[in-house]
């Protein structure tokens, strides 16, 4: 197989004079096939499961109001005890030297994503989901299409960065076939992973999803995970509502994750082993789902009934509430999935509840629950993810409908800067991690060189001898030495060429001090200088380390900076260099 691979590659770029980029684009198609069969796989073994424990497949809230109360509470907490047995053989079977996640892969690996230690994983999240856990099944879709983007690169020798490419083409098709979106597939892995849109990476994800849509549509019995209602036309004052259903989305968000962040920390402090913990997990779910046992699955079918059926306010309250502690269990215990599907499930019911009440205070003006639930899944969406481009492209993927483009952008923008404003937090590492780079970014561009000086050891008087100097060579390996006078004004170096010469020539320098040696005319910097000016400084001199003074007008030596601090420093700025 890796032969032909290789065969194919060779004569592909020879028959049709391929250029890299051109190339790209066919692999990325192959990783779009691939990926959506990784995905249709793992619905088929959910399916399995669902066979196996209650005789019929589908929705897992059916499944669940169909199983007597006495098997609804424990069976998660089985799943979640088989689930940490192979999260265990996961944790042996990992790599050390690679790097587990398909993000990790993408922003700071090589490409490289194990195969045993996702496989492992995915059977775990299998075991999760198919026992009825209240976690989203898209987690271990997209990994497993990342992963095989990664074996095709790797057979193939890609260098690493056209491997990190192939792996997101993988990771943009299992979010395709995870929520039938090519354009919000490729844009999330875009705006999440990358951070940037550039076409040279861009273009093969959007081609990897597209034809992961396409080989999707070709399974029979396949259809999008939400059935969208007609979305009205939404003129006028009511636009308003949309921009409070932002402020209300992105305000709630944040408290969401924190939460999810919470239970995480929680289970982690448990004095129990790991399949322990998620089988407690398990048990919050199980005893949750006796009374309300919408909790169960990832929530396609509860969304889906919000979007087309009425329900009240309470009702919609008390599975709000009901999912929120089940999914927090869930993914706090430590079990593998996703969240981005309870993402989808909190927002739709948030939005459906404003609806209500903006509906009841204004019956004649509103649109109905239905509308709001829509917005409020893409706005939940952006506040959660720190990405509303994405949010915005995938709930109109999912309707289809420009109707809903002017209050989804509304809030959805809203949503993403009052989330940020109250906590720069995300769903995802890789964004938070982003975030604390640009902070950091625009500390530098702001810093000057003060934030960077060091003491100046190497520092002598006007009236050193030349065996006082030479000792400090000896201590310091340094080109030049600082020369102050007595009141600690800089006046100049000396250069060890100087002494050196001296000395290998056998002059008299009994009576020579470093006022002999002086260079007066030095490149000094100064602790209000900008890091850029200062580097401009550095350009023009072949030492590692150049004096800061006080000022110019007054030049007292205050220490020294060295070049690599300052290129460290620049690099952090500027993180294409």
């Amino acid at each position: 197989m890796l032969s032909f691979l290789l065969r194919l590659r060779a004569r592909a770029q020879s028959l049709f004079r391929l250029s890299e980029a051109h190339t790209m684009l066919v692999w990325a198609v192959v990783v779009g096939v691939l990926g959506a069969f990784a995905t249709v796989a793992f619905r088929h073994a959910i399916d399995a499961f669902q066979w196996a424990l209650s005789g019929r497949s589908g929705s897992f809230v059916a499944m669940a109001q169909a199983l007597p109360w006495t098997v609804r509470w424990w069976l998660p907490a089985a799943g979640g005890l088989i689930a940490g047995f192979f999260l265990i053989v996961a944790r042996r079977s990992a790599d050390k030297q690679a790097n587990s996640d398909y993000m990790e892969a993408i922003t700071i690996g090589d490409g490289v994503v194990p195969i045993w230690h996702s496989v492992w994983r995915s059977v775990s999240s299998l075991f999760t989901i198919g026992f009825g856990g209240s976690i989203g099944r898209e987690g271990p879709m997209v990994q497993l299409a990342a992963l095989a983007g990664s074996v095709v690169g790797r057979c193939v020798h890609f260098d690493p960065a056209r491997l990190r490419l192939l792996v997101a083409c993988g990771a943009a098709a299992g979010i395709t076939s995870a929520y039938s979106a090519p354009i919000a597939g490729a844009f999330f892995v875009t705006e999440i992973v990358f951070g940037s849109i550039a076409m040279e990476n861009f273009g093969p994800m959007l081609v990897s999803s597209v034809v992961a849509n396409i080989v999707m549509r070709e399974f029979s019995g396949y259809k999008p995970p939400y059935e969208m209602p007609v979305f009205p036309a939404v003129a006028g004052p009511e636009v308003l509502l949309f921009v409070a259903l932002g402020l209300l989305c992105g305000a709630v968000a944040p408290q969401f994750l924190h939460l999810i962040e919470s239970s995480r920390a929680r289970f982690r402090r448990l004095p129990v082993p790991l399949p322990v913990r998620l089988a407690l997990g398990g048990v919050i779910v199980g005893i949750i789902s006796v009374w309300v046992p919408e909790v169960w699955g990832n929530g396609y079918s509860v969304v889906n009934s919000i979007l087309h059926s009425p329900w009240t306010w309470s009702a919609l309250l008390v599975v709000l509430a009901c999912k929120i502690v089940a999914t927090a269990a869930t993914v706090g215990s430590g079990a593998v999935g996703g969240v981005f599907t309870p993402t989808l499930f909190v927002g739709a019911t948030l939005g459906s509840l404003f609806g209500l009440l903006v509906h009841g205070w204004w019956p004649h003006g509103t649109s109905g629950a239905f509308a709001y639930a829509i917005v409020g899944m893409g706005a939940f969406l952006a506040g959660a993810t720190q990405a509303p481009l994405m949010a915005i492209l995938m709930i109109f993927e999912m309707t289809l409908s420009y109707q809903v483009v002017l209050p989804l952008m509304l809030s959805c923008v809203v949503a993403y800067f009052v989330a940020r404003a109250i906590n720069k937090t995300s769903m995802y590492e890789v964004t938070l991690r982003r975030h604390a780079d640009e902070q950091e970014r625009t500390r530098l561009r702001a810093s000057q060189v003060r934030e960077l000086v060091k003491p100046a050891d190497t520092v002598v008087r006007l009236d050193a001898s030349v065996q006082d100097m030479a000792r400090v060579f000896l201590e310091y390996p340094v080109k030049y030495l600082y020369v102050t006078d007595d009141a600690g004004l800089f006046r100049g170096v000396v250069a060890l060429k100087d002494i050196t010469s001296d000395l290998l020539e056998k002059r008299d320098t009994s009576s020579r001090t470093a006022a002999d040696y002086l260079q007066p005319q030095f490149a000094v910097l100064t602790p209000e200088m900008p890091i850029g000016t200062a580097l401009q400084h550095f350009l023009a001199f072949q030492g590692e380390r150049l004096p800061v003074v006080a000022s110019t007008a007054a030049p007292t030596l205050v220490g020294a900076v060295y070049k690599t601090t300052l290129l460290d420093a620049y690099r952090r700025m500027n993180p294409a260099i």
